[in-house]
């Protein structure tokens, strides 16, 4: 017991000494940090332990990171079949399919090392392959009690849903096409403002049925770029058997979603987005799977373990699925090389990590509130394996492609989460402003108008850590699946079924909606953080909210798609706020705000309803009041000159009363306010926010 205690200190000390490369620039950013110092350095201690591992077992990061180059099924130039796997709990492996008949044991796996199997099938005496594309496969797994279970590969590249007739599990088909998608345009330059256009690829169609990727790349992609969204952000592309899951209960981590088409079809998608200049960013699984069996993950060796934890620590309580054991060797393998995959196979240009703060507690997050005290992050609740998986992970895909992107959807507040992993940070280039969305549903469901707080609202937009990007938004999917509605439909509801027509007499309702709907994105958008995001629909009020079918709704498609004939009939306000969207990002495009220093705030009058602060060398000014409209408002400027309206809620071409003239100039007066040494005056009609820029 004794020699057990000095070992657990000697490794302390060890860890506490590891030479951390930028650990310096993150103590001195913030001080809160150095009492944690030690288990920092023990975190990047383990990192690097990790991948000196990897270098010298493996043969480097590079082969062991693209082991989706031999592990799975795989065809030779020479028309052969190699086949390898890793199912440490089996007695035997075998392959059948329609290549042989369907018989179970005709073609058994060879046993490796460390519960790998590997089979090759040599081509035919025509010298024709032996497996055919489009022909079905699966991986037999025999058990130590001798059960044969019918399983799919994890690397399977591409699974389809059953005819009716053949059950309700997905089936591995052999995708070898004689003509494979060529990629003609290289991946665009890394923009320095994010502003990401969120996507489902089968809601994103106005008809009753599930999109496809060629339907998308034509029509919907012209619209994201004429929004002026430089990002597109693809949700459930990998594989998921139940579609309702919104592509978060992933079956098949290496197969594109067939629903929506073939994988060459996606790889048209990506390049096409690369064409207009789109970079495309993959919502990623990483912190659960599916629970499924016969077409998951799940038990695919026959044991409770094999890929995830076993036992209890291996069930995720309010997902209803699995959890990865991040700490195991060929988990590591399969997740690392899965990101490669998609980078090289698909061209994708970076990830957001989903569930991340699930990843980060032993908690999984589960009724655990994160109140900022550091302890809460590193202590004993903190999964280190994960977080070394997500530091190592974030190194290699910034090591291998440097203008690669990473985002966190983490809720907690993780410091140094998105610092450098050099200085002893996760890596991430972002993370999810998430309490930006909640704080706005709560206050159109739980307060009236005049009772917003408006020093608690601005806390919420600008309450992030210091030199950590973060990615605002109003809403996104989260807010808008069934038993929420969209922040339009909130404020507008049924209203909207009746009021919105250019023609119709003005209604109150539908007046306060389209109003707070701009407000609400402007001030997201230039306070929120140094990215921006809107899920698809949401730029131009899109009403209800969206749900899946099921059986709860008669498998109904009418929430699960996107209504684009509201948008582009002109004689609906719809494309008002489509048109302000537009206007928004072409603004911060010409300006950049969101790869500036975050705004200076210069008046936050909880009595007045009034905000404003500049950034990037712009004036927003914000009049939350619902009745009140300030005539010679002083607003804090700058820098002294003349300044003009560039952007104004309350234009007429963007659904407004048109009540300020754009033909004003204002200029700036040698008074100190707000903390500036200058000032001017403004008329700030209620419900209206505009933007002024300097113009000598």
């Amino acid at each position: 017991m004794e020699s057990k205690t000095k070992e657990t200190e000697v490794n302390k000390q060890v860890d506490e000494c590891v030479i951390v490369p930028d650990i310096e620039k993150l103590l001195e950013r913030d001080t809160y940090l150095k009492p944690h110092e030690g288990e920092i350095r023990r975190r990047y201690a383990r990192f690097e332990k990790l991948k000196k591992q990897i270098c010298q077992c493996e043969g480097g990061i590079d082969k062991f990171t693209s082991a989706y180059k031999s592990f799975g099924i795989h065809i030779g130039e020479d028309n052969s079949v190699s086949c390898k796997e890793w199912a440490p709990g089996a007695r035997q492996l075998y392959l059948y399919g329609d290549f042989n008949g369907w018989e179970k044991k005709r073609n058994p796996y060879e046993k490796l090392d460390f519960g790998k199997w590997q089979l090759h099938l040599p081509a035919n005496p025509d010298g024709t392959c032996p497996i055919k594309h489009g022909s079905k496969i699966k991986v037999v797994v025999e058990t130590e009690d001798g059960l044969l279970l019918d399983r799919l590969s994890p690397w399977a590249a591409y699974v389809v849903q059953p005819p009716p007739n053949e059950g309700c599990a997905y089936q591995q088909v052999v995708w070898n096409p004689q003509h494979k998608y060529e990629f003609k345009h290289s991946r665009p330059k890394r923009p320095n403002s994010l502003r990401i256009y969120e996507c489902h690829v089968g809601i994103a169609t106005t008809e009753g049925k599930i999109g496809s990727y060629k339907e998308f790349r034509e029509n919907v992609i012209p619209r994201i770029v004429k929004l002026g969204y430089n990002a597109l952000q693809l949700m459930a592309i990998m594989e998921h058997a139940y579609y309702g899951s919104f592509g978060y209960q992933v079956t098949s981590f290496y197969a594109a979603s067939s629903r929506f088409g073939t994988p060459e079809e996606l790889k048209e998608l990506v390049d096409v987005a690369h064409s207009h200049g789109l970079i495309v960013l993959l919502d990623v699984v990483h912190s659960h799977a599916s629970k499924n069996v016969l077409d998951g993950l799940n038990r695919f060796d026959g044991t409770d373990s094999c890929f995830f934890h076993g036992g209890v620590r291996g069930q995720h309580a309010l997902w209803d699925s699995r959890l990865f054991d991040y700490q195991n060797w060929e988990v590591l393998r399969f997740l690392l090389s899965n990101l490669r995959w998609y980078m090289e196979e698909y061209q994708f240009d970076g990830f957001r990590f989903d569930g991340v703060t699930s990843m980060l507690y032993h908690s999984r997050g589960i009724g655990q509130g994160f109140s900022g005290d550091y302890e809460e992050y590193f202590g004993l609740n903190t999964d280190t394996d994960a977080v070394c998986y997500l530091m190592m992970a974030n190194n290699i895909l910034h090591e291998f492609y440097p203008d690669v992107i990473t985002i966190a959807e983490d809720v907690s507040g993780m410091p140094a989460l998105c610092r450098p992993v050099s200085e002893g940070g996760g890596g991430f280039d972002y993370r999810l402003g998430m309490a930006i969305p909640d704080k706005w549903i709560q206050l159109l469901k739980e307060y009236k108008d005049e009772d917003w707080d408006i020093g608690n609202l601005v806390h919420t937009l600008t309450n992030r850590r210091w030199m950590e990007k973060t990615i605002a938004y109003a809403e996104s999917h989260d807010q808008a699946l069934v038993g929420d509605k969209t922040i339009a439909f909130w404020m507008m509801d049924k209203e909207m079924y009746t009021n919105m027509s250019v023609l119709s007499q003005s209604s109150p309702v539908i007046d306060r909606g389209m109003a707070l709907h701009k407000m609400i994105r402007l001030i997201t958008h230039a306070l929120g953080g140094e990215g921006y995001l809107n899920f698809i629909g949401n730029e131009f009020g899109h009403p209800e909210w969206l749900d899946f079918p099921r059986v709860g709704n008669n498998e109904s498609f009418h929430y699960a798609r996107r209504q684009w004939n509201l948008v582009d009939n002109p004689l609906l306000k719809y494309h008002y706020l489509n048109d302000f969207d537009a206007a928004m990002n072409h603004l911060e495009e010409q300006y950049g705000w969101l790869q500036k220093d975050p705004a200076y705030m210069s008046t936050k009058h909880e009595g007045d309803k009034v905000i404003s602060f500049d950034r990037a060398g712009l004036v927003f000014v914000f009049n939350f009041n619902s009745t009140k409209s300030y005539t010679d408002y002083r607003i804090a400027i700058p820098t002294a000159g003349k300044y003009r309206i560039v952007l104004d809620s309350d234009d007429k071409k963007f659904g407004g009363h048109g009540r300020l003239d754009h033909n004003t100039d204002f200029f700036s007066l040698e008074e100190p306010f707000g903390g500036h040494p200058n000032s001017l005056m403004v008329y700030a009609p209620c419900r209206t926010c505009f933007v002024l820029a300097r113009v000598d």
